[in-house]
């Protein structure tokens, strides 16, 4: 069912928003070579629980980490753990905080160090086709219309589109419907009115589009090994259009 927020809980999603928002700025300067994802995920759940917050991811489902933290050809997902970062590698974070019983929740990926043309190419047009979808966002558009204006930028610069995963509703559960697809028609799916709530949140792949689930049962990465990147934001409908609630 979709539930349409009020005034005021789109306010308390705001806080939550802005507190994942500032997760990811206070990560950013420990984004380095040698640091280890468990380190990361230790550092934002300090952070979350600073702000009166708590993780959304911790326990969801049974996900062990506060944070997902998926490096080169994870997708998303990823279980915070002992493994490093190094020089050349990519790595999305995928933050969710939740204030006073409600969520918000968004994706960014990070280069560590310096990092080969192809991977700026991918980060440069997955975090425009995040923006191409949100562009569409007004009440009596469709959620086709995101999927279809991030599809299309998408193939336009040859990324591949995972169509396993996708965008949703948020509220008091991190999870909420609608599904919001990266691909699909204008003109279709569920209508946006003002008060609905999604995250928006495409995922990219520099080649093949396939993806399979690793033995823990989390961890998605790509069929080909191919770097992926994956960019989101929570966004509310308003009477004119939209508002990022997972920014500053």
């Amino acid at each position: 069912m979709i539930t349409i927020k009020s005034n005021r809980e789109i306010e308390l999603m705001k806080i939550a928003g802005n507190i994942v928002y500032r997760t990811h700025e206070y990560l950013k300067p420990f984004l380095k070579e040698g640091i280890t994802t468990k380190e990361l995920d230790r550092l934002a759940e300090t952070f979350i629980r600073s702000q009166d917050a708590i993780p959304s991811f911790k326990g969801y489902g049974g996900f062990p980490g506060s944070i997902c933290t998926s490096i080169n050809n994870q997708v998303v997902h990823g279980i915070p753990g002992n493994r490093k970062l190094k020089n050349g590698d990519i790595i999305s974070i995928d933050i969710g905080a939740c204030y006073r019983g409600f969520h918000g929740d968004s994706a960014w990926t990070h280069p560590i160090g310096k990092i080969d043309e192809d991977k700026k190419y991918l980060l440069k047009h997955t975090e425009q086709a995040l923006y191409e979808g949100i562009k569409q966002v007004r009440p009596g558009a469709r959620v086709g219309d995101i999927g279809a204006a991030i599809e299309a930028y998408a193939n336009k610069y040859q990324l591949g589109v995972v169509k396993e995963l996708v965008g949703h509703g948020i509220g008091t559960n991190v999870h909420e419907d609608p599904e919001v697809p990266n691909y699909g028609q204008k003109g279709t799916g569920p209508l946006l009115k003002e008060g609905m709530v999604i995250a928006i949140e495409p995922m990219l792949n520099l080649g093949s589009p396939d993806v399979y689930i690793l033995d823990d049962n989390w961890t998605i990465e790509t069929d080909d090994e191919s770097p992926s990147a994956h960019f989101e934001h929570t966004v509310a409908v308003t009477k004119d259009g939209y508002k990022i609630l997972t920014g500053e």
